[in-house]
């Protein structure tokens, strides 16, 4: 389980094992440790920023969990669809911890689950998406070192300074799942483009050129359009270079996640303009996020009392690009004044 994992070009070398510490006989892996600590920084950034975009943090957890969960189960799914080899039996399709993971399933798998999740909880959907956006571009950046530590998801030979060798870079390039574009001669024996690290620091550098736009943004999923193209424009050279790809059309070396990426690109540029053209002039409202507790107490008063109407002192709206002191406060009066109301209507 350990590596020697080598950067001849700037004479680094690291010896890496892909245990992280085992609790008696149970392994915790480095793969593991990496998905869960990005996925921690999401729900940080999560949490703290949700009042900016209208969603209220506690009806927000139920969402967060199914997302998670599912998008997981989505990341492995697409893994073991589109895996270049078969495997032997139902334990090896579901046995993540010894790697395979497909983000472009956990993306699909996350936003799909994670929208009808805020369906059934009452969270606003494009809101929701747009941190979600931002969340994903965090554990992203974090999760794919994990490839680091399993000598994973790494490119072919190059001659730049980063690049990287190891014993498993080279018995990988030894097998017969190597995929490459036609004409690319692989030596198992040079160094490799370390393409996790790409991928982490153009997800890092997204996130944060889109924390930098938040204030500036135009529309509900301005944020998820915009993640759509980041994420596909990169996605796609970065995939270029892999040599564990699923391939297309081998001729010209295009693979099913460059045709998702380019997909993501096109409908994201198209939608950013339309949308984009559609709110010029309009500044971006929010509407401030009710409670949970106040959420239920109010459909408890419809359902006795039918429609109901609650007149209220203070705004229930605010420009999107308002301070998040402001947010805090602003949504603090209203869902007191919303409480108060409520009270005196029992």
């Amino acid at each position: 389980m350990t590596n020697l994992v080598q950067f001849p070009g700037l004479g680094l070398s690291f010896e890496l094992n892909r245990v992280a510490f085992s609790i008696g006989r149970f392994n915790v892996y480095w793969y593991g440790v990496c998905i869960a600590f990005g996925i921690c920084l999401a729900l940080v950034f999560a949490f703290r920023h949700s009042v900016e975009f209208g969603v209220d943090a506690d009806s927000m957890v139920d969402v967060i969990l199914i997302g998670i969960v599912l998008g997981i189960a989505s990341a492995r799914a697409y893994y073991v669809a589109m895996a270049p080899f078969k495997y032997e039996s139902i334990w090896e399709m579901i046995a993540i911890r010894d790697g395979g993971l497909a983000i472009y399933g956990g993306i699909i798998g996350g936003f799909l689950f994670g929208g009808l999740a805020c369906k059934w909880r009452g969270v606003p959907v494009l809101p929701m998406f747009d941190l979600t956006a931002m969340g994903f571009l965090l554990g992203q950046c974090c999760g794919r070192w994990g490839n680091f530590f399993n000598q994973e998801a790494f490119g072919c030979n190059t001659t730049l300074p980063w690049g990287m060798y190891s014993e498993a870079t080279r018995d990988y390039l030894m097998g017969s799942t190597v995929t490459a574009q036609s004409g690319v001669t692989i030596d198992p024996n040079l160094p490799v483009h370390p393409t996790f690290l790409y991928e982490s620091i153009w997800c890092l550098v997204g996130f944060i050129l889109l924390f930098r736009y938040i204030k500036k943004r135009k529309f509900n999923g301005d944020i998820a359009l915009r993640y759509m193209i980041w994420y596909g424009a990169g996605r796609f050279w970065i995939e270029a270079l892999r040599t564990d790809s699923l391939m297309l059309v081998p001729s010209i070396g295009l693979r099913v996640s460059q045709l998702i990426a380019g997909i993501a690109v096109a409908a994201g540029v198209a939608a950013e303009i339309y949308f984009t053209r559609k709110a010029e002039g309009k500044p971006l409202m929010v509407k401030l996020a009710l409670t949970a507790d106040n959420k239920a107490a109010l459909d408890k008063l419809r359902k006795e009392r039918g429609a109901i109407g609650l007149m209220l002192d203070a705004d229930t709206e605010l420009v999107a690009s308002s301070p998040r002191k402001l947010f805090v406060e602003r949504t603090e009066a209203y869902n007191a004044e919303v409480k108060r109301i409520i009270e005196q209507t029992k």
